[in-house]
Parts: C-alpha cells; structure tokens; sequence
C-alpha cells in the first residue's frame, strides 16, 4: 500500500489521476480537513511506521560512500527514539509552548531532534554555520528554553559558538550536548545519557497535540538584521508531508531518498524528511554534511545504483554539479524522476538531465512562509521546463499589481507579470514578531510571496525574478533570470548569476558572475559575446562576465546575491578611486552589509600625511557622491 494512504481517509489502492483541471476540482471537493488523518508530525510519524516498524527510517552514510557500512535506525527504534526525546524536553522544563532550539549537523540525533522537540513544544532549528552574533539574535528571538547542539568535535566549531552565545539566552534553561559528556554542573547535559533514562512507549506529559498548535519556527528574511521567525503550526507541516507523497514520492513504502539538504531549510525537514518519514521510506543522509560534502555529489551514481533510488531531489545547484559526473557503469534503471526547488532550475541544466537520463524534470516552487512546496509539476501531466507547475491539491495561486505599499490594486491577466501570492493550508499565519507581519499578506490570507512571475493561459506559474533582484537600469527594469538562462547554455558554464553593479549615470548596470565546470575554459570576451548574440534586450548584456571560484551560496545551496553585489561595487568604487591610487595614496573597498543602509562601501586609506587628510577624504566623497550606495572613509 502506498504510504501516503495512511495520512489520507479516503485515497484509495491507487494514487488520484490529476491529468485536468477537473480531476484536481473533483478530489477537492472533499474537504482537506476531513481527508487528513493526522494532527501532529509526531502522529505523522508514528502511521508511517505502522507500514513496517522494523524496516529502516534512517541509513546514515559516514561518508556519503556506497561502500559504507551504514547506521541503521528501524522505525520502531526511531518513533521510540523521538518519543524518549520528547519526555527528556519534557523533563528539562518544556512545554507545549516553550522551544528547542538546536544547533547540528546531519547526524541521526538531529531528526529526533526536531521531531522530538515538537512533540514536546516548539521546534527552532538553527544555520550552524551562521556567525554567532547570528545565532545569538535567532535564539533569543525564539525565547529559547533548551539548546541542543553538537559537542567539541575536530572539523567543526559549532560548540565554540555555543559557548559564545549561551551567556547572551535569558530564557535558557538547558543545553544538550550530542557527542559529548556534558557538565551538569554548569547546565550542560549528555545527549546520550539524558535520553536513556526516559520512557519510549508514551508521552510523560500527556499531551494531546492539535494540528493548530505551533510546531516550529524556521528562520528566513535574508543575512543583513534579525532574520525573521517563521511560526509553523502542525496542520501547516503534515500538509506539506501530505502533498509531497500525493503528487512527487509516488514509491511503495520501503523506498529510499538521497537526503543531503539541511534540517534548518523546510525543503531538508518537511519536503523531504517528514514526508519520506510518514510514507514508510527510508532516509539515506549523506554524511552530516549532506550535500556540501564533495563526495556526495561525486558518489552519487554509486549511491543510486546501491540504494535503487527512483528520484533525485535537491536544490538547482547541486542538481548542475551531478550532470559533470560520469555515470561509467552504474545502473541507473531505477531513476523515474528529478526535482528541484530552492531557486530556479535553468532551462538548460532541466533539459541537459531529461535528455541524458531520459526521466522528467519536476520544478517546485514555495517558500519558508508556506512550509515549502506550494506549486509543482504534475506527474500526470506533460512538463513545461521554466515553469514551476501548478498548485498542489487544497492551494492557490495569484498573480497581483501591488501598490507602492503592498495592497492589493488588480489582480493581473493572463501572462502579465506580478507579484505571486498564495494562500492554502500549508500557508503559515504570520512571523514570530508583529513587527515582521506588516506587508506579509494581501487580500487577507494570501501571503506576499516578494516574487515576480505570470500566470499562463492554463494556469501554470513561471517565476521571472525576485522584486528585489531587478536590475533597474535607467529606469528600466531587468530580470536577471533570462540573462542567467542564457549564460547557462554555454557548455563551459557550472553556475550562473547576474547582478547590479553601481553606475553614476543609469543607477546599475547588470554584471554577470559565473562558475565554470571542472576543467572548462573560455577565452577573453566568449563568455561576452555569447551572451551578446542571445539577448534579446540590449539593455540587459551585462557589462562584464566575472568569473569566480567557488561561487557563494547559501546553506542550502542557492546563489548568495549580496556577496556578488558587494563585490561588483568593490570593484566599481575601486576604478573611481583609480585617480588617487596613480597618485600613491593606498585605497581599499570592502563593500559589505549594513544594519540601517542595508549595504556599506567603507574605503581604507593609507600612505596620507595628517594634514593632508581632509582633504583626501573630500576628493573620496565627491569621487562616490554619484552612487546611491551610502560610504565611508576610514584611515588604516
């Protein structure tokens, strides 16, 4: 029986058909809240490990090896593991209401971890590889109660920055060290040794947890200020679990799933996770560091044809990296399906995978604010490579004309691009501080997703950029993701990007960034001309082509943009200054966040006599009083 079966009353022996508009209609017009039949993920959890408790739940990887001997955690072990976890939060002073925050690698004690604590209360898991003033904001923000983190361990300085931001936790009542003794005289704990002495065939606490009770905040809103605490209820996550079986992980139960993505990005703890955890699927985590481990994506034909993996499932960036790696041998006949999410899967890289492995190419589309998937590809129907599908099951999409105050002017007609809004169950009902909710929704429920995409004539969304990442050239804007298509088809290129660059005249100018593949060159002015030749718009050729190596990118994967505009103003605010450098005076740009202006150029100067100072620095100030971007004036 398929293990979506289990969360839906009413599915029968086989999966819904959603070939038309109409099949989709009919199935919802049983209620969603009737069909679910789960509250809780920990009651999720639970129903997928009735289809077998002694099959695996988890195969842990050591290093992402298919000649690894795995770890291997049965479902009975592991609802058994998450319930003592709950019981030792329990135990430690939370409740229903209080959070776990943690702070871990992908390492088993995470997933009991997160399940665990929002059995007990409330979920918040943290980027360890934030800086720890980062970690510190994240962690108050929540009002932290218990802290989980990895222990002193070589390779990694998670508990070094736990030790720098504890003191900072006024709330905090507890730490709970993985992979350490603890010291419980200084309120540290062992994992391993607190989780023993509890009880795993029942709640201590007694808890009857209802779907609309908070299960965890993610944190998102960028890297500049306090990112912004996302509160996900438990309807708001089994929704997700629920949808992603329905319409993407179609396999009997007893499949496995490559798992790389990180716990603290939904698309790691909900798209993949919980649902392959509820459907009676197997997690193959792929070392703890997932995919940025280099053996992963290196591994991964071997990986695929060990563990006779039907889909491959990642972010767009690690989805590029695997078609630079030759299958050779291995057999890949059980691959049906790739899909991506996170960021945009360039059209080229999406028909490279369809037509060397011949499987369909699945783009989803979410965000934090909607725990993730919200539109997809469907299975039943033919795929339309560049766009991110339709919405799934009990969820909509709009496409609106905002005001310069975000409300609601129009809705926009077919084809015309707007801002994206969407409203269903998965939609979360607004961030942890009132403050962050101003603007978040439109129209009411529907919340503002910040991107820009169309509607076509059969209702799939295409996503044409994010407001925030135009290019505004003159006026004019440009959307740096048709550039990036095009850089994309050039064979040499791994990675693409286009950003602005500051300009005196037109405000920005776009700039273009790229990784090249492993072993790939281009010559002075191809990468240029290329890009030239297909853009349509003259106005959006880049004005250079940058190559850079390793491209920045997120935690999870996707292209870190502010890096890439602080390096294209460096290097614009660097050639103004040329005139004083020919004179010997030292200047260096760093450009780099700003907690008021958003972004700062600070300009360093050296080799100046004292009396000669203020002068120098009024030449710096009207060399850059062109450019919007705010500065400042330093002396090393």
């Amino acid at each position: 029986m398929p293990g979506v079966h289990l969360l839906d009353r009413f599915i029968g022996a086989e999966h819904p058909n959603f070939a038309t508009d109409a099949d989709v209609r009919a199935f919802e017009r049983v209620p969603y809240r009737d069909r679910i039949a789960a509250e809780s993920t920990y009651e999720a959890i639970s129903l997928g490990a009735t289809h077998d408790p002694d099959a695996p739940a988890i195969r842990f990887l050591p290093n992402a090896d298919p000649a690894d001997t795995p770890i291997v955690v049965s479902y009975r072990d592991f609802v058994a593991r998450v319930t003592q976890a709950a019981n030792m939060f329990h135990a430690l002073g939370v409740g229903g209401g209080d959070v776990v925050s943690f702070l871990l690698p992908l390492v088993p004690e995470a997933f009991v971890t997160l399940f665990g604590a929002e059995a007990a209360g409330i979920a918040n898991p943290v980027n360890p590889l934030l800086e720890p003033h980062q970690i510190a904001e994240i962690l108050e923000a929540a009002r932290t109660t218990v802290l989980v983190a990895l222990g002193p361990m070589p390779g990694t300085d998670i508990w070094q920055k736990v030790e720098q931001v504890r003191g900072q936790l006024k709330h905090l009542k507890a730490v709970v060290q993985v992979g350490g003794p603890g010291d419980a005289a200084k309120g540290i704990y062992s994992f391993s040794e607190l989780i023993k002495a509890q009880p795993y065939d029942r709640l201590v606490s007694g808890r009857s947890i209802s779907g609309d009770d908070i299960a965890a905040y993610f944190h998102t809103g960028g890297t500049t200020g306090t990112p912004k605490l996302v509160r996900h209820t438990h309807a708001n996550q089994v929704y997700q679990a629920w949808a992603c079986n329905l319409l993407l992980f179609r396999s009997k139960a007893g499949g496995n799933l490559l798992f790389g993505m990180p716990l603290f990005h939904v698309g790691g703890a909900l798209t993949q996770a919980l649902a392959t955890l509820c459907a009676g699927n197997c997690l193959v985590v792929l070392s703890p560091a997932g995919w940025r481990n280099p053996a992963s994506v290196k591994n991964i034909w071997g990986l695929v044809e060990r563990f006779k993996i039907e889909g491959i499932g990642s972010v767009p960036t690690v989805m590029a990296a695997t078609l630079a790696i030759p299958p050779g041998n291995a057999d890949l006949s059980s691959l049906q399906y790739a899909a991506g999410g996170g960021s945009a899967i360039p059209v080229a890289v999406g028909k490279a995978i369809q037509d060397k492995f011949k499987i369909p190419v699945y783009e989803v589309y979410g965000m934090t604010e909607t725990a993730s998937v919200h539109t997809t590809a469907y299975p039943d129907r033919p795929v339309r490579l560049g766009s991110v599908g339709l919405p799934v099951p009990y969820s909509r999409v709009r496409v609106v004309k905002l005001d310069a105050d975000d409300r609601l002017v129009r809705d926009c007609v077919v084809d015309e691009i707007g801002v994206v809004i969407m409203a269903g169950p998965g939609v979360f009902r607004g961030y942890l501080n009132e403050a962050h909710n101003k603007g978040a929704f439109v129209d009411g429920e529907w919340v503002n997703s910040g991107d820009l995409g169309r509607l076509d004539k059969d209702g799939f969304l295409w996503i044409t950029g994010r407001a925030k990442d135009l290019v505004i050239r003159g006026g004019h804007n440009i959307d740096p993701a048709m550039v990036e298509d095009i850089m994309f088809q050039h064979p040499a290129v791994g990675i693409a990007a286009v950003v602005g660059q500051p300009d005196a005249y037109a405000g920005e100018l776009p700039v273009g960034y790229v990784q090249l593949k492993p072993g790939a060159s281009v010559a002075p002015g191809e990468l240029e001309a290329w890009v030239r030749e297909r853009t349509p718009e003259r106005a959006a050729v880049p004005v250079q082509i940058v190559q850079i190596d390793p491209m920045p990118l997120t935690g999870v994967g996707k292209v870190f943009k502010p890096r890439l505009r602080w390096d294209a103003a460096g290097r614009v605010f660097t050639n103004v200054l040329g005139p004083l450098m020919e004179r010997g005076i030292d200047c260096k740009v760093e450009v780099g966040p700003h907690g008021s202006h958003g972004s700062l150029a600070t300009v360093t100067l050296a080799n100046v006599p004292e009396e000669e100072r203020a002068a120098i620095a009024g030449e710096v100030h009207a060399l850059l009083a062109p450019f919007v971007m705010r500065h400042e004036v330093v002396w090393s």
